[in-house]
């Protein structure tokens, strides 16, 4: 099977490098990391069993596929050194927050190039990802979707400027519910349960809400058919959404999702006039 190569090491390629061999898609030989952490790529060599380089060159002269997993403000430099040196038609898998199909189609003149948001639940095999072909085939895409799948659940969207809508919403995701988790947990303190009952019960609360809610979808039930079954008439939970709309949670949540939209677009123009 042909090589892919991995440029960055980080969490996010360690849970692509993980499902993809637990999937049986590749084989630990036939994948390729670099990073600009020794050791780092030690600990990937060490733990999966793949081959590990620190040359970018190195790692495209021998990848078919190229997946591209470092920060947006670290690409441009990335490009400077493999720009010229990939391999014809190389597909090239780009999970940078931001950076345009159209900046790397530039930079790549040679590849496919696909962009994909994916999000950290990847790392335990309950991502969600969504990705646009600029210029790939269906082969390419397909594999794409395959791969993605391998950590989770992977679709495909037709415009790219869903991708920044994508990268507000699932890309971002988890740190939202994280960020309820923290305040549920907080509030139940404050109310006098101790922190690490209120803890666990919160964990198993999100937990819990998660399974019924990907049930109810399989269902074809909305969450807000979910919300509506546990919210009785003058009961306690209608009291608190009650005080959710009073305080207009949902305007509040859309412009933090608007703002994460649109610092997406942000990050592109700034490597791509950097």
């Amino acid at each position: 099977m042909e090589t892919i190569g991995i440029i960055g090491g980080g969490n996010m390629a360690e849970a692509i490098i993980k499902g993809i061999i637990g999937s049986g898609i590749y084989k630990a030989r036939d994948i390729m990391a670099s990073d600009v952490r020794p050791e780092r790529l030690e600990f990937l060599a060490k733990e999966y069993k793949i081959k590990t380089t620190l040359n970018n060159e190195e790692l495209v002269a021998h990848a078919k596929v190229l997946l591209i997993c470092v920060k947006p403000q670290n690409v441009k430099k990335m490009l400077d050194g493999i720009e010229g040196k990939t391999r014809d038609n190389t597909l090239v898998i780009s999970i940078a927050a931001g950076i345009t199909t159209t900046y790397l189609a530039q930079r790549l003149s040679n590849c496919q190039v696909i962009r994909v948001m994916p999000n950290t639940p990847a790392m335990v095999g309950e991502g969600a990802a969504a990705l646009f072909s600029a210029n790939a085939s269906r082969e390419s895409v397909d594999h794409t979707l395959k791969l993605f799948s391998a950590v989770g659940r992977a679709v495909l969207v037709d415009k790219e400027e869903l991708i920044d809508a994508v990268t507000a919403i699932s890309g971002s995701g988890p740190a939202y519910f994280f960020l309820l988790m923290e305040e549920m947990v907080k509030s139940g303190v404050k109310m006098g349960i101790p922190v690490d009952i209120a803890e666990d019960l919160v964990y198993q609360t999100a937990k819990g809400a998660g399974v019924l809610a990907k049930q109810a979808y399989a269902r074809g039930e909305s969450p807000a058919e979910l919300r509506r079954k546990v919210t009785s008439p003058n009961g306690t939970t209608e009291a608190a959404i009650n005080v959710f709309g009073q305080l207009n949670l949902g305007d509040t949540l859309f412009a933090g999702f608007e703002r994460a939209r649109q610092r997406s677009i942000e990050l592109s123009r700034e490597v791509e006039n950097s």
